[in-house]
C-alpha cells in the first residue's frame, strides 16, 4: 500500500533559515522531538493532536500552533478526517532583531511565547500569508521579511517572556552545560557519563532532571540534535553516506529510519525537496 501521507519542505529564496512545511497526514505519527527553530503552524483541515509542554492538545481547523525553539512535541492526526496543515520554521538568530523591535528593546533576550495552541485570526492570517509568499515564490525579499515581522509582532502582542540571560536557575544552568556539551560533540561517540560530568551531576540526578525539564531522555535528545544537524548538512549539499557516518548512525538505513520519524520523509527525499523550486514542488504528485 502506498504511503497516504505527504510532506513538502520549501525554503525561502530570499530569507535565510525560513522554511515552510506543507503536510497531509493520514497514517503517520511523529516521534517526540524538538527543532532549533521557532515553528508557527496552522491546522488547515482535520484535527492535529499533539503533546507539548506537559499537556495533550487538540487543534481543529483554523487554530495556530506555536513551538518555541527546543520545545519537545510530537504529532498525529486526530478524529476520522485526514490532517492537513502547514508550518513555518525560522531560526532564533534570524528573528531576534524582529523580536527586539516588537518588544521596543534594542537588545532583546530570547523570547518565548507562553501559548502553544492559539485561536487568533490575525496571527493565523499572518502565518498563511508568509507561507504563501514562500511557497509561491512571490514578492521580493523585503516583502517576505515584512510578512515574517507581522508574525513576530503579533506573537509578541499575544504574550510571552523575554528571558534575560542572567536570570537562570541552577537546574537550568547545569542542564545548559549538558546541552552545550552535547552540541559540541555531535560527531563523537559521547557517553552518558561524559554528559553527566559536563553537567556536574550524578547519573541518577541528571536522568531525572533532564526528563523532568525536557520531556525526553538524554538519548532521545542526542538523536534529535544529530538529526537536526544532519538536516542542515543535507541542505548544504553533503552526501547521505557522509552525513550518516559523521553523526554516528550505524548505516544509511538507520539514518533513514531516525530521520523519517521526525521529518516524515527520508533524508534523500528531504534533500530533493530543498533542491526543488516552489513551482516544481507544486507539480509533484
Amino acid at each position: 500500500m502506498a504511503n497516504a501521507s505527504r510532506f513538502q519542505f520549501i525554503k525561502s529564496q530570499h530569507v535565510p533559515t525560513l522554511t515552510v512545511l506543507q503536510a497531509a497526514i493520514e497514517d503517520f505519527s511523529y516521534d517526540r522531538h524538538a527543532h532549533d527553530e521557532y515553528a508557527f503552524g496552522v491546522t488547515l483541515a482535520g484535527r492535529q493532536d499533539f503533546f507539548s509542554g506537559g499537556q495533550f492538545h487538540r487543534s481543529p481547523p483554523g487554530n495556530v500552533i506555536l513551538f518555541n525553539p527546543e520545545e519537545v512535541h510530537d504529532g498525529q492526526p486526530g478524529g476520522e478526517r485526514a490532517l492537513d496543515y502547514l508550518m513555518v520554521y525560522t531560526h532564533p538568530e534570524q528573528v531576534k532583531p524582529l523580536f527586539a523591535d516588537a518588544l521596543g528593546r534594542e537588545h532583546s533576550a530570547d523570547f518565548r511565547s507562553n501559548q502553544t495552541l492559539i485561536q487568533d485570526v490575525q496571527l493565523r492570517d499572518a502565518i498563511l500569508e508568509l507561507a504563501r509568499l514562500v511557497t509561491s515564490q512571490a514578492g521580493s525579499c523585503i516583502d517576505q521579511e515584512n510578512a515574517l515581522y507581522r508574525v513576530i509582532e503579533r506573537t509578541v502582542q499575544l504574550g510571552g517572556i523575554a528571558q534575560p540571560n542572567q536570570l537562570i536557575s541552577r537546574p537550568d544552568a547545569l542542564l545548559g552545560l549538558a546541552k552545550e556539551y552535547i552540541h559540541a560533540h555531535l560527531e563523537t561517540d559521547m557517553s552518558l557519563d561524559d554528559i553527566c560530568q559536563a553537567a556536574h551531576l550524578s547519573k541518577y540526578h541528571f536522568l531525572r532532571l533532564f526528563r523532568q525539564y525536557y520531556g525526553i531522555t538524554p538519548h532521545q535528545y542526542v538523536i534529535n540534535c544529530r538529526i537536526n544537524a544532519a538536516r542542515s548538512a543535507l541542505e548544504r549539499g553533503a552526501s547521505l553516506n557522509e552525513v550518516a557516518l559523521r553523526f554516528g548512525f550505524a548505516d544509511l538505513s538507520h539514518f533513514n529510519r531516525r530521520f523519517k520519524r521526525i521529518y516524515g520523509m527520508t533524508p534523500h527525499q528531504y534533500q530533493c525537496d530543498i533542491a526543488r523550486s516552489p513551482s516544481e514542488l507544486k507539480n509533484r504528485t
